[in-house]
């Protein structure tokens, strides 16, 4: 019985460790659990962890547990945990879209960012990411689109177009000249549903004067009759993509307007066969949908002092650029990282997202005005599929009636 008695008293004290979010040194290192919207991709996940974590690790004594999960999910987790009581997440790492309804739950807490050294965060990133004069967020990974050419399509770029200076018309008669040269489509755009042609389109839109995210507006309208000719301009297989990096990767497309790190990840591979620029302009000039996702520490998280440490240190500037040049050419949202770069290759890529997100006309993600973001981009999709590749024409009835149907997803 004493042994049994001995027991339980150990493992209570034991529970009372873990219930109050400390590890005792007998436990090892603190486990510093960030769950992440951003760097879904396996190859940017690795370098987080063989080349970014392990400094913070080695000073702060600790195990940096990275997650992949989407917006949707990681506020469904937040609200469970926050309803029972047991948080176990330390860091979240989520979309400027749905920062709102992290802070309006009470899910985060405010940073002590004017502690912070030469951190000044990108103004196009203000509004999301603060809300009654705090900041709950600190920006990383800001995002743009970029065109992307493969040199082989540069025999039917039309005559006096040039690739950093395309109109929308120079790039849709560009992809119609090469579908009939070749015989097949060679555009791509992520034809899998929910992805990120909603990005593509409305940037387009933007540039004719439209709105974002409305599909019926006079600039809209205007923009879907040019995509019109594009029917037989996309590569067969353009419904199977989820991410155009592959296809263009592998010569399957050969031009694309699409996420800078997408574009960025196919340039790199082979810099000499390719041709990187911004996205095409339109009347309104160059129309891009800007995101960045931001850290945040979660409201009662075990390990809150740590957290807030690692954000720090994730947006230390000279940090910040190593970041966005490792995974891929993210855009470091602050202004004191964009000062340091360079020309190397990945510097090129973020340079001319730079551009575009000062220059261009851009418009931040609403998803936080929405029900259902995904229901939204499920409706540019479905015009796509219908509009574009079904009829190869316009129906201005239908995009009344899409429009319709992302009205009523408003909040």
């Amino acid at each position: 019985m004493k042994k049994v008695g001995i027991a339980l008293v150990l493992i209570s004290l034991l529970a009372a460790g873990l219930f109050a979010g400390g590890q005792s040194e007998e436990m090892g290192p603190t486990k510093l659990i960030v769950s992440s919207r951003l760097y879904s991709q396996p190859g940017e996940q690795q370098f987080l962890i063989d080349e970014i974590f392990p400094e913070f690790e080695e000073a702060n004594d600790c195990i940096v547990m990275f997650e992949i999960m989407e917006d949707d999910p990681l506020l469904k987790r937040a609200a469970f945990q926050k309803e029972s009581g047991r948080i176990n997440t330390d860091v979240v790492i989520a979309h400027a879209g749905r920062m709102a309804e992290w802070i309006n739950n009470d899910y985060v807490v405010p940073l002590p960012v004017d502690e912070w050294k030469d951190r000044t965060f990108s103004k196009a990133f203000k509004e999301s990411i603060s809300m009654g004069g705090k900041t709950y967020f600190a920006p990383v990974g800001g995002d743009v689109y970029l065109l992307l050419a493969n040199k082989k399509a540069l025999p039917y770029l039309p005559a006096g177009a040039d690739v950093q200076d395309l109109t929308w018309e120079e790039y849709i008669d560009w992809a119609v000249a090469v579908a009939e040269g070749e015989g097949e489509g060679k555009a791509a755009v992520t034809g899998v549903p929910m992805k990120s042609l909603i990005y593509m389109y409305g940037g387009m839109f933007l540039s004719y004067g439209g709105e974002f995210p409305v599909v019926n507006s006079p600039g809209a309208i205007e923009a879907w009759k040019l995509l019109a000719k594009m029917q037989n301009a996309y590569t067969p297989t353009v419904n199977t993509y989820d991410n155009v990096s592959a296809p263009m990767k592998s010569g399957e497309a050969w031009l694309t307007v699409a996420h800078m790190v997408r574009c960025g990840d196919a340039y790199k591979s082979n810099p000499s066969g390719y041709v990187l620029g911004p996205a095409p302009r339109g009347p309104n000039g160059i129309g891009s949908i800007a995101g960045t996702s931001g850290f945040a520490v979660v409201n009662g998280a075990p390990n809150e002092e740590l957290a807030v440490k690692f954000i720090e240190y994730m947006t230390e500037p000279e940090m910040a650029v190593r970041i966005a040049r490792g995974t891929g050419g993210f855009i470091p949202p602050i202004d004191e990282a964009m000062a340091k770069l360079g020309d190397s290759l990945e510097d090129e890529i973020i340079g001319k997202g730079i551009a575009v997100m000062k220059n261009g006309v851009v418009s931040g993600v609403p998803g936080g005005d929405y029900t259902s973001w995904g229901a939204v981009k499920q409706v540019y999709d479905d015009a796509f599929q219908e509009l574009i590749l079904n009829r190869g024409a316009i129906d201005e009835a239908y995009l009344d009636e899409a429009q319709a149907r992302i009205d009523a997803l408003k909040k």
